[in-house]
């Protein structure tokens, strides 16, 4: 079977050496560049799928530079204003929420939320569960699936609280670049302090698992 693909790491495909792919310059959850440009994300498949007709592989191409947008900063590479401004992460997501839906609706229902399996309306038990373990409490939530380990459940709800916030930016902000809502999420919000200091977290544990996926929600 022919194959290809898309990464966003370079290095574990120079290890793994797939037969074909493309490696792009973008953050984890964000393979096909910038959100809701279907144009944009429509070229970076036709670059992937053109490694097609590469016969012989290994084949690991680098996107060119006339597609790379201007690269996004990571959270650890700013500062945050929320706690000088006293802003709440829980209370802040309720306000959100009525964005979140909006958008949601005008998407005919598409969201990248889902990945944690916890309904929106929830996601403040999911800040309260976050908070319990920043503080190293025995905390956990009952509606964690049982086939999935307290750091993956982490990721994955961490990926749908950013997928809300972005959603909900989107449609407060329907003109707003994608940097712009990167730059307010980390710079800005509540849930953007409370992700740094939960990845700081995960880094001080001794779990190797733990430790992997602080890497990956930070971005």
């Amino acid at each position: 079977m022919t194959t290809t693909g898309i990464v966003l790491i370079e290095e574990h495909a120079q290890r793994v050496k797939p037969p074909r792919m493309l490696a792009v310059p973008f953050f984890f959850g964000n393979a096909l560049g910038e959100a809701d440009n279907p144009e944009y994300q429509h070229q970076i498949l036709a670059q992937t799928f053109g490694l097609l007709d590469r016969t012989e592989g290994p084949v690991l191409e680098q996107l060119p530079d006339d597609m790379v947008p201007d690269i996004l900063m990571q959270g650890s590479e700013t500062s945050n204003e929320s706690q000088e401004k006293g802003l709440n992460a829980a209370d802040e997501l309720t306000s959100l929420r009525p964005y979140y839906e909006q958008w949601a609706d005008s998407h005919s229902g598409r969201t990248g939320v889902g990945a944690s399996s916890i309904p929106q309306r929830r996601f403040r038990g999911v800040v309260r569960f976050f908070e319990g373990y920043i503080e190293r409490e025995e905390t956990d939530m009952k509606e964690r699936p049982q086939d999935s380990t307290v750091p993956q459940f982490i990721r994955n709800c961490m990926n749908d609280l950013k997928a809300f916030y972005y959603e909900a930016r989107m449609a407060q902000r329907p003109d707003g670049a994608d940097r712009d809502i990167h730059d307010w999420f980390w710079s800005e919000t509540a849930m953007g302090s409370l992700t740094m200091n939960l990845a700081q977290r995960m880094r001080d544990d001794e779990d190797p698992e733990t430790q992997a996926v602080a890497y990956g929600i930070a971005r």
